[in-house]
């Protein structure tokens, strides 16, 4: 079964990505000059500002959204340059509310590209309110992910509507153009057709709907994966929203997505699709949890903190005991999820270990391990220096064993650093989207708890 979008991409397009390039003689002396100088403090700053401007300075000029890769060698697929991601591309909304919180660009610049953003997603390609996975950025029309992924995306939807919440809860106190920014997200919200993805009304969410293959890509989302969010907003709607079966019977398959499994004296906590007694790529523990907080956050299934705080444990570990013996792997180099690698794109996961750092995996991971994703960045930053840093931030993976560093970069990968970075610093994120009515109602409606917000 399909655990992910982004593992599809693999299949989908038939990447393979191998440039083997080592760093320039320049380049090699600049990273062994690199010295300690930054505090941890400055350095989460620094890391933040350099990957924000992957979906700032960046971004594709006709939406304002974030492309779908930036690559530095300037090797692309085939007419893939004007690509922009929908769900990478609310992640990057994301991002211009830190950019804005932090001072890297001004207010106003800030509210400007968001009107941009939300006017084209008006006017883009939707299917019963729902954004296909990718869209051709200068014109705004659907470019098929696969021949029959060319109409509604439900998951990227869903990741874009988190930020969309986000938008509006930031900007709903503020001036007339900041109002009318709010108002444009909150209706671009509301007109998400969830229901529609029931396919007849059957109590699970589908993930893809096409005017011209219909449910032909014939995919029922079940857990446990990255979609949490997409249930969660699901019961939430006020307009098209779903009885609360759809989440206990589709997404939790009435119970069954529970598992006594550990791993080093972890508690899995749920079944990781696909990951039978052991967890998936580490996005798993990121994209859901953007806007949603994790923190004190329980249903009859899960605590959700323990999950992906036991995930990002259970995989340092595993690097750290490194089986397969791969070079560069331990307490200071961890983290495998879904990104490019050697012999193409893959969704990393102890189950499919590659060789294949994803610098994103920890650094997204902050807030459940900032001490040890901290010595992550140290050792990224100081001893590797510009083999995997960049115009962007750090370069989306990289393989010792492979002498493998490419100058490419992912929303997707990109998306979640600077973002969860923030929400551990300053819970911005968090608190933007569980202030909103419609959230706290979805989430009692499915049965959640949460010691950090008031439902």
């Amino acid at each position: 079964m399909k655990v992910s979008s982004y593992v599809l991409l693999l299949a989908i397009l038939s990447l393979s990505f191998s440039c083997s390039q080592s760093p320039s003689n320049k380049e090699a002396q600049q990273s062994e000059e690199k010295t300690d100088t930054l505090s941890n403090d400055s350095l989460l700053t620094l890391v933040q500002q350099q990957t924000f401007q992957y979906f700032w300075e960046g971004a594709e000029k006709t939406s304002g959204l974030a492309r779908e890769r930036i690559h530095l060698d300037g090797v692309y697929p085939e007419n893939d340059q004007d690509v922009v991601t929908i769900g990478g591309g609310g992640f990057g909304v994301m991002n211009i509310l830190v950019g804005m919180e932090r001072g890297f660009i001004t207010r106003q610049a800030g509210v400007q590209r968001l009107e941009q953003i939300v006017n084209y997603l008006e006017k883009a390609d939707r299917f019963h309110g729902a954004w296909p996975h990718w869209l051709h950025g200068p014109t705004g029309k659907v470019k098929p992910f696969g021949q029959k992924d060319n109409g509604g995306d439900l998951v990227e939807t869903a990741f874009m509507a988190q930020s969309l919440l986000c938008v509006r809860q930031y900007l709903a106190g503020g001036n007339e153009q900041e109002k009318a920014v709010a108002d444009k997200a909150d209706q671009l919200w509301k007109e998400i057709d969830w229901s529609w993805y029931r396919k007849g009304g059957q109590n699970v969410l589908y993930w893809h709907w096409s005017p011209e293959y219909g449910w032909e890509m014939n995919f029922p989302v079940t857990g446990y994966n990255e979609c949490l969010i997409m249930y969660v907003l699901a019961a939430a709607s006020p307009t098209h929203g779903v009885p609360a079966a759809v989440y206990h019977e589709g997404w939790a398959k009435s119970g069954k997505i529970k598992t006594d499994a550990e791993q080093y004296g972890h508690k899995i906590v749920l079944d990781f699709n696909g990951h039978k007694g052991t967890v998936g790529p580490m996005f798993w523990a990121h994209y859901s949890y953007l806007g949603l907080d994790p923190r004190g956050l329980k249903d009859q299934y899960a605590d959700y903190w323990e999950l992906n705080k036991n995930q990002t444990l259970i995989q340092r570990q595993y690097c750290i005991e490194n089986p397969k013996h791969f070079k560069g792997y331990g307490a200071n180099a961890w983290g495998l999820t879904a990104s490019y690698s050697v012999k193409g794109y893959a969704g990393h996961s102890p189950k499919e270990d590659l060789g294949v750092i994803s610098p994103t995996a920890a650094l997204s991971s902050y807030p459940y391990t900032p001490e040890y994703s901290m010595e992550v960045i140290r050792y990224l930053y100081d001893q590797l220096g510009n083999k995997v840093w960049g115009k962007y931030g750090f370069y989306d993976a990289y393989s010792e064993t492979d002498n493998w560093f490419p100058q490419r970069y992912l929303a997707i990968d990109q998306g979640p650093i600077p973002v969860m970075i923030e929400n551990e610093r300053s819970g911005l994120l968090w608190n933007l989207f569980m202030s909103a009515p419609e959230v706290k109602e979805g989430l009692k409606k499915l049965g959640f708890s949460s010691s950090q917000h008031t439902l």
